[in-house]
């Protein structure tokens, strides 16, 4: 079991109670995590400062944690989640989601808060629409995984009329330099027959570029609107939001969290 060290004994719940939680022999950090307080590198922050005690003693980096087992934290460590924020931000054309270069704009200079947030993910300078930033360690594997299977809607302008065939081909998969790519959505834009929408659940580098080009087309415009529930809506480049408190509790639900 987990408890708040200020919070008398026989608080908390059963190891065996939380998602993943229940295998034997977790190593310490990664059960801070498990149980949705902190990130596995921020856990071992709390770990090294002595903020987490195991069956009564001072926990150690690389311990493990077996069923039956008592966890307790400082109340730091229990209210860390507290602190997490997490904002959807339209990255405009130009813009690098990681490492600029020297003279490279990142999404960080142009959209500023009071604590630093990171981008959850990657959006290719070319390329804009939506990105998540947050403070949370915690949800990156979670979101990003390709096990994960999160949607991850985009809107695709190319350099010609799509053939229906193409359009068949990109959602049933399309195989770039050896990888067949996982079956996607797609669907035409009204009114256009050069635009189309695409749903993808994985996250290839470049991989909505490469898809096209294999199909003998070049991508003019590329913009995402849909990360899992969260969308672009009404916002223009370079501005950002605060999620709701309803997008933000289905986020982390949907995260297992």
């Amino acid at each position: 079991m987990i408890r708040n060290s200020k919070q008398k004994k026989g608080g908390g719940g059963d190891v065996n109670n939380d998602k993943g939680a229940e295998k034997n022999n977790v190593v310490i950090n990664h059960y801070l995590a498990l149980k949705g307080y902190c990130s596995r590198r921020k856990a071992v922050e709390y770990i090294k400062s002595g903020k987490v005690n195991i069956n009564g003693e001072v926990a150690e980096i690389g311990q493990r944690v077996a069923e039956g087992d008592v966890v307790e934290v400082t109340n730091e460590v229990a209210t860390a989640a507290d602190h997490y924020q997490y904002y959807a931000f339209y990255k405009p054309i130009g813009v690098v989601s990681h490492n600029p270069k020297p003279g490279e704009k990142s999404v960080e200079d142009i959209f500023k808060t009071k604590k630093a947030m990171y981008p959850m993910g990657r959006l290719d300078k070319a390329s804009e629409g939506l990105m998540l930033l947050s403070n949370d360690g915690r949800i990156v594997n979670r979101l990003l995984s390709p096990e994960s299977g999160h949607e991850k809607e985009y809107v695709v302008t190319v350099d010609k009329r799509v053939r229906p065939t193409a359009l068949r081909k990109l959602a049933s998969g399309v195989r770039i330099e050896g990888y067949m790519t996982k079956p996607a959505k797609t669907k035409m834009i009204k009114d256009s027959d050069t635009a189309f929408s695409i749903v993808l659940t994985e996250g290839k580098k470049h991989q909505i570029r490469r898809m096209c080009a294999a199909l003998g087309y070049q991508v003019r415009k590329l913009r995402r609107t849909r990360i899992m529930h969260v969308k672009l809506g009404p916002m223009r480049p370079s501005q950002g939001r605060a999620l709701t408190h309803e997008e933000r509790q289905t986020l982390l639900k949907n995260l297992g969290l």
